[in-house]
C-alpha cells in the first residue's frame, strides 16, 4: 500500500489497484463524452425524417385493423375458446370429464333408466368464470362429446351468467372448434385474427 498525502496534509491509504481503476473510469467517461460530442455533430432534424421514413413505409401497407363490433374477426380452427361445447347424443355421463377437470368446474347429475340400466344425464353445469381454459376434459373425454367452442364474446355483468348448462352448451347452437378434434380442422374457416393477409403471414 502506498501513502498519499492529502489536501489537509494527513496521510491518506490508497488500496491497491484503486489507481489505475480510477484511470479506467477516467477513460472510459472521456470516450463517452468524445461520442456524445461526435453525436453532437448530426444534420439537424434527422431523427425527424427517420420517423417520417418508417411512417411513409407503413402507410402502404394494407390494414389490419378490424372494425369490431361491425366486423369480427374469425379465430384459430383449434382455439380453445372461452365456452364448452356438450353434444348430449355420445354423451354417457360417465363423468370423466369431472375427474380431469382441474378446476372442479364441471359438475354433471344423472339418473339411471330403468329399461336400459344406462345413465340419463339430469344436469350438466360448467363455470366459466373459473375455467382456465386448459382443455383437459375435452381431451379426456372417451366419446368425444365434449369440445370447445369459437365464441369469443363471453364477457358478462354477473359472475351468475357465467355458469353454462346444458341448454347453453348444446352443440346444435354453438360452433365447434376443432381442438383435440383434428377431423374438424378442414370444415372451419381460415385464421383472420393477426393475419397480414398481402403477405399471408403471422404478424
Amino acid at each position: 500500500m502506498s501513502l498519499k498525502a492529502s489536501g489537509a496534509g494527513e496521510g491518506a491509504i490508497e488500496a491497491p489497484g484503486v489507481g489505475k481503476a480510477k484511470e479506467e473510469a477516467k477513460g472510459k467517461a472521456k470516450a463517452r463524452a468524445e461520442a456524445k460530442a461526435q453525436s453532437g455533430l448530426a444534420i439537424p432534424g434527422i431523427g425527424l425524417m427517420k420517423g417520417l421514413g418508417v411512417v411513409l413505409k407503413n402507410s402502404t401497407r394494407k390494414r389490419i385493423t378490424e372494425q369490431y363490433p361491425e366486423e369480427r374477426l374469425t379465430v384459430s380452427r383449434r382455439t380453445r375458446a372461452q365456452e364448452l361445447v356438450w353434444d348430449p347424443g355420445p354423451c354417457t355421463g360417465c363423468a370423466t370429464c369431472v375427474k380431469a377437470c382441474p378446476q372442479g368446474n364441471i359438475k354433471i347429475v344423472t339418473s339411471v333408466n330403468a329399461e336400459n340400466n344406462k345413465y340419463i344425464v339430469e344436469k350438466f353445469e360448467n363455470d366459466e368464470g373459473r375455467c382456465i381454459f386448459c382443455g383437459l376434459c375435452v381431451e379426456a373425454c372417451p366419446y368425444e362429446a365434449l369440445f370447445f367452442g369459437r365464441s369469443y364474446e363471453r364477457a358478462r355483468y354477473r359472475r351468475n351468467d357465467l355458469i353454462a348448462d346444458m341448454d347453453e352448451m348444446s352443440s346444435d347452437k354453438k360452433e365447434r372448434s376443432a381442438y383435440a378434434r383434428p377431423e374438424l380442422h378442414e370444415q372451419l374457416p381460415e385464421q383472420t385474427l393477426l393475419i397480414y393477409r398481402k403477405h399471408k403471414r403471422i404478424l
